[in-house]
């Protein structure tokens, strides 16, 4: 393995990760997720309190980042919308010091407003871990996206390709996969309706628009699907979630479009029956829940990164 190279408290987005560290934090990963079911224990945030900020519903991202916290050996601290002083009219900014003054050593936000983490990482010393802000970016989805595929295809992606299918415009996953994938060399297909996935997505280096489905589908060695995201929308982009399944929905006929070897992708939660049959979901040749157990060691390896960093900065200075 090349020499580890991390150089930030933050992570923010994937647009300003360097290749080298992506490299460094997968490696770091799979050092993870090879202790997974050995109950071996890790302490880089023993003694460290990690504070969840999550100004947005979530369910399986939440539980992902406290699983990997404590696995590191952290206590948390659960802040929601429900429970946030937010809802009297206290502003981010002093929800964020008064938390600190706390003790908390660590913040994981998810927020509705785009370039909320990257404001609370300038305003905070401590590391600040971006778990979906906007439409903007979620990069930890990418990570572990990019992690399924090398762990399926080998670490070296270049020249593969990728399908992205749905509701594009309003995805931060899809713009953090944009970036992530590119940066590995991977060829991205974004595929979808075409008020959903505008032709101005092709202006990414190594990205490619597609309308015709069949011709999205036929090449890909690995199709990423992505529910309609009707709450960030404020026009209608389609008609209804029926006839996007008609049009676009993953069935049995348009699996038979794809390459024998392509994998289904899908980063959470699934319409069944509207982006993917549950067949296909719970198929061969989906790695749906693989990405869930990847999304813990990606995660341990970025909180992990990121505390290591900052203490190493903080004990320099």
């Amino acid at each position: 393995m090349s020499q580890a190279v991390w150089n930030r408290k933050d992570l923010i987005d994937i647009e300003s990760v360097s290749v080298e560290e992506l490299e460094t934090l997968f490696a770091q990963a799979e050092i993870f997720k090879a202790s997974f079911g050995t109950r071996k224990k890790f302490d880089t945030l023993k003694n460290h309190t990690v504070g969840t900020f999550f100004f947005e519903p979530s369910t399986r991202t939440r539980s992902a980042f406290e699983v990997a916290a404590r696995n590191l050996g952290a206590d948390i601290l659960t802040l929601s919308e429900s429970t946030s002083s937010r809802t009297k009219g206290e502003t981010l900014r002093d929800t964020a010091r008064n938390i600190r003054a706390m003790g908390v050593d660590m913040v994981i936000m998810r927020h509705s407003a785009a370039g909320a983490a990257a404001y609370l990482a300038n305003v905070l010393d401590i590391p600040v871990v971006n778990a979906g802000d906007g439409a903007h970016a979620h990069p930890t989805q990418a990570l572990l996206d990019a992690f399924t595929l090398r762990e399926h295809f080998g670490r070296d992606l270049r020249g593969k390709k990728v399908t992205i299918l749905g509701d594009i415009l309003f995805s931060r996953v899809a713009r953090s996969n944009i970036h992530c994938l590119t940066k590995l060399g991977v060829e991205v297909t974004l595929a979808g309706p075409i008020t959903l996935v505008p032709q101005e997505f092709g202006n990414y280096p190594g990205v490619r628009v597609a309308h015709d489905l069949k011709s999205a589908l036929a090449e890909a060695d690995a199709v990423m699907l992505l529910r309609i995201q009707h709450e960030r929308q404020t026009t209608t982009h389609f008609p209804s979630l029926g006839e996007y399944t008609a049009l676009f929905g993953i069935n049995a006929e348009r699996l038979a479009w794809m390459k024998p070897e392509a994998i289904i992708m899908h980063p959470g939660p699934i319409n069944r029956g509207v982006e993917v049959e549950s067949e296909i979901a719970d198929g061969p040749r989906s790695v749906i829940l693989r990405q869930v157990t990847n999304g813990v060691a990606v995660r341990m390896a970025g909180l992990h990164l990121c505390t290591l960093y900052r203490e190493a900065h903080t004990a320099a200075n």
